[in-house]
C-alpha cells in the first residue's frame, strides 16, 4: 500500500489542465493503484484524480459503492448529458469546505482501462456527479467554481 500526498485548492498545481497518457506502463498501473490506497485508507472518498496527488494526466477513479466497485478511467471523454440533478459535493483537495453543485442527471463516458481497453459507460444520479466532478479535476476546475448560488460551507468539526 502506498499512500500519496493530496494536493490542496491553494497549490496552483491543481488549476493546471492534464495531458493525455499516450501509453499505459507500469508506472500508470502503480499510479492507479497509490491513488485507490489514497482514496480508500487516508480519506474514505468516493473518487480521486491524479492531479489531485500531483500527477497532471487524464486518469481518475471512482467509488460510489455500488455494483461497479472501483472504476479506472484513463483518457476519459464524456460523449453525452442529459437532465440536470443539484447536490451538495465535497472535495478531497478542498478539506472541510461543501456546496451545492448542478450536474447532469445521466452521462455517457468513454475512457481507456488499465489494460489500454476502451470502454463506454452510462452513469446516473451519484456515479454521474462523481465522474462530472473528478472529469472537471481533468481540466483544472474545483467543485467550488460550481457552486449554484456562489456560497460554498465550511463542514463543522461535531467531535466533542
Amino acid at each position: 500500500m502506498a499512500l500519496r500526498n493530496l494536493v490542496l485548492e491553494d497549490d496552483p498545481l491543481i488549476r493546471k489542465h492534464s495531458r493525455p497518457v499516450d501509453e499505459i506502463t507500469p508506472r500508470i498501473h502503480k499510479l492507479l493503484d497509490d491513488m485507490a490506497d489514497t482514496m480508500y485508507f487516508e480519506n474514505r472518498g468516493i473518487g480521486i484524480a491524479a492531479p489531485q496527488v500531483g500527477v497532471l494526466r487524464r486518469i481518475f477513479i471512482v467509488d460510489v459503492g455500488d455494483d461497479h466497485g472501483l472504476i479506472e478511467f484513463i483518457n476519459p471523454e464524456i460523449t453525452y448529458r442529459e437532465g440536470s440533478q443539484v447536490g451538495s459535493e465535497g472535495c478531497l483537495s478542498v478539506p472541510g469546505k461543501t456546496c451545492e453543485v448542478e450536474r447532469p442527471k445521466k452521462i455517457k463516458v468513454k475512457a481507456l482501462d488499465r489494460n489500454g481497453n476502451e470502454f463506454e459507460l452510462e452513469a446516473e444520479d451519484l456515479l454521474a456527479r462523481c465522474i462530472c466532478h473528478e472529469y472537471d479535476h481533468l481540466e483544472g476546475v474545483l467543485f467550488i467554481d460550481k457552486s449554484v448560488d456562489g456560497q460554498v460551507y465550511r463542514i463543522e468539526d461535531n467531535d466533542e
